[in-house]
């Protein structure tokens, strides 16, 4: 992904892996401050705090324009209202707003990611929309349930999606074609999946090419398949790791078979190179993958030969959403204004110049059809369709903690070095440890 793309990548992967160390940062620096009740008033007062300065947080330089234009249309209705845009890389990022937060000098409204979530809303850190939606400003309807979940603690929701993105199959068809091998049904399931990238690797293997590709990164890979074969990652509360179990086996067992085949290159290599360098690269045919990978194919000469594929069925269908937030500080001094703008930007209007401008998939419904123009040929649809059988991305209140466990652990399954059962056993245990000092 451009900046979007990289630093989406990011989150998936390393969460702000920071976070860990994060956390006893922000209790240090928590503040009992009233900013997780008082969201009530403070935006019914939003339209008499017409004089303010806010300054908006984000990491995604790529998304800067349609942000400004989103600004231009917010003070049409809020012409006193200045808005400084505040981009920091995603690397930075973190570290830098749990500085911030520390010291009670977060940005008045800010992005937030589902990983990072529950160590800002558990610490009193982030303001709740229950204002604004009591005041019918926000409707949580207008936006996927899933993400709504990702995006509440303790009962009380503190932000809607401004975007999301879900899981599919890039596929490159001229790769098919040169292996002679026809492209499988979009009814496919996991057999399907596993025989066509073995035998697309096997009559590639001239070219150094192959049929598909596993990974350490869960949002795209393993996290997926764990929800297809009925298991989870982590219980609903957050206090329990599900790896245990047989279902959650199984959908790592999915990688390590794909790899022991010759379908996918090995672990050391994706590590070395990425499952999306492989595919940029013409050396993958298919490549799992997010809705923001159709970022890294814009203006490319494979762009014409991608179409998109929805991910094969285990024991029943599912992907993994995710999406930024829009959140308010609990500590704004403007936060009557900082809601206003919250407001304005998970509206329609705004949301649909996101989409229309090809900054993101808009979160909200009925804004999302630009997207799936930008590839016309490409089926960008299924990432849409993919929402009806969504799970959100596994996440606690100090997801890092647990993600770097994975990290540790998950390698020597998927290489075959040590047993799937084995593994997940131990990663059970460690996370519940984990998850226990959470508490």
């Amino acid at each position: 992904m451009p900046a979007h793309t990289t630093a989406r990548g990011a989150r998936r992967v390393l969460l702000g892996a920071v976070a860990a160390l994060g956390a006893a940062v922000l209790l240090a620096g928590c503040s009992t401050s009233s900013g997780a009740t008082s969201s009530g008033s403070a935006y019914d007062k939003a339209a008499k705090d017409t004089k303010a300065t806010l300054n908006y947080a984000v990491w995604d330089e790529n998304q800067v324009a349609a942000i400004k234009a989103n600004i231009k249309g917010f003070n049409e209705e809020y012409p006193d209202i200045k808005v400084n845009v505040d981009v920091t890389p995603f690397a930075n990022y973190w570290t830098k707003l749990q500085t911030q937060g520390s010291s009670d000098t977060l940005p008045d409204l800010f992005w937030m990611n589902g990983p990072n979530f529950q160590l800002y809303a558990a610490n009193g850190k982030i303001a709740p929309i229950t204002g604004e939606v009591k005041a019918g400003a926000i409707d949580p309807a207008n936006y996927s349930s899933a993400l709504n979940k990702l995006y509440t603690y303790d009962g009380t929701q503190y932000g809607v999606p401004k975007d999301f993105d879900t899981i599919g199959v890039w596929v490159n068809k001229a790769l098919f074609e040169k292996a002679g091998v026809a492209l499988p049904s979009k009814d496919w399931t996991w057999a399907d999946f596993q025989k066509t990238g073995a035998e697309l690797s096997e009559k590639l293997k001239a070219d150094g090419a192959y049929g598909a590709a596993g990974g350490m990164d869960g949002q795209t890979t393993y996290y997926d398949t764990i929800f297809q074969a009925g298991g989870s990652v982590v219980n609903a509360a957050g206090t329990k790791s599900g790896y245990a179990s047989k279902a959650s086996e199984a959908g790592l067992q999915f990688w390590t078979d794909l790899i022991k085949s010759g379908a996918s290159p090995s672990i050391k290599q994706l590590t070395d190179t990425t499952a999306d360098q492989w595919f940029t690269s013409g050396k993958l045919a298919m490549y799992q993958g997010g809705s923001w990978f159709r970022s890294a194919l814009t203006d490319t000469a494979m762009e014409k030969d991608v179409v998109v594929y929805p991910l094969p069925k285990g024991k029943q269908q599912a992907t993994v959403i995710h999406g930024v937030s829009n959140v308010v500080s609990a500590n704004s001094k403007h936060k009557a204004a900082a809601q206003a703008l919250q407001v304005y930007l998970a509206g329609k209007t705004a949301q649909q110049q996101q989409g229309d401008m090809g900054a993101v998939i808009p979160a909200y419904t009925g804004t999302q059809d630009a997207f799936t123009k930008t590839m016309p040929d490409a089926d960008l649809q299924v990432f849409l369709d993919a929402v009806d059988y969504a799970q959100p991305l596994p996440v606690s209140k100090n997801t890092a903690a647990w993600n770097t466990l994975e990290t540790n652990l998950l390698p020597s399954a998927f290489d075959g070095s040590t047993p799937v059962d084995q593994v997940a056993t131990e990663l059970a245990q460690k996370m519940d440890t984990a998850l226990g000092k959470e508490q």
